[in-house]
């Protein structure tokens, strides 16, 4: 069995939604991760490693304030190319840019010669729940592409196949006391 087929997401921890009044609501998710901000900035602004982790793809580095992008969504049923002007960017700290009509911003924070890493993103509150362990499953594959023990890029449809995507799904539906999804709820796994 291969290091992806063996892959399951841990609980649904560290995160939390910040509600508005408007469709989207902020996630807000946090990792702590054993690598240095420096190494962990990379695989958020190049393209070549993005490609190994990230729900999307960038044609160039997003290192850069005012830096234009084109940034492709992996895994959608129709291409979805979005582009965007990276707003902040200083590194290895801060990084703003927009994304599918969301806004993404990673903060980075030292921690015991590793990296607090903090998404902040906007996403429709009806599909909370799904873009949190959307995220999770990114940001694990993210955690094991920079420990050394990459397993592939999981995004979009591909991270629905995972084993005991059901169960974060409804965990975080708990998590933020929101209905999971009908297939979720009444799914095994």
């Amino acid at each position: 069995m291969s290091r992806r087929e063996q892959y399951a997401p841990g609980p649904a921890t560290g995160a939390r939604i910040e509600k508005n009044d408007g469709r989207a609501w902020t996630l807000v998710l946090v990792r702590e991760l054993k690598q240095p901000p420096a190494k962990v900035w990379s695989a958020l602004t190049d393209p070549a490693q993005l490609r190994e982790w990230a729900p999307y793809e960038s044609d160039a580095n997003l290192a850069a304030a005012g830096t234009v992008a084109k940034l492709s969504t992996v895994g959608a049923p129709k291409p979805h190319v979005t582009e965007t002007t990276v707003k902040r960017a200083d590194a290895p700290k801060l990084l703003e840019f927009t994304w599918a009509g969301g806004d993404i911003r990673w903060e980075l924070e030292p921690l015991n010669g590793g990296t607090r890493l903090t998404l902040l993103t906007n996403i429709d509150r009806n599909w909370i729940a799904m873009g949190a362990s959307g995220w999770h499953v990114a940001l694990d594959v993210l955690d094991r592409l920079l420990g050394g023990w990459p397993i592939g890029r999981i995004a979009g449809p591909d991270a629905m196949q995972v084993r005991e995507w059901n169960r974060l799904v409804g965990e975080y539906a708990t998590l933020f006391g929101v209905e999971p999804p009908k297939w979720a709820a009444n799914a095994e796994g």
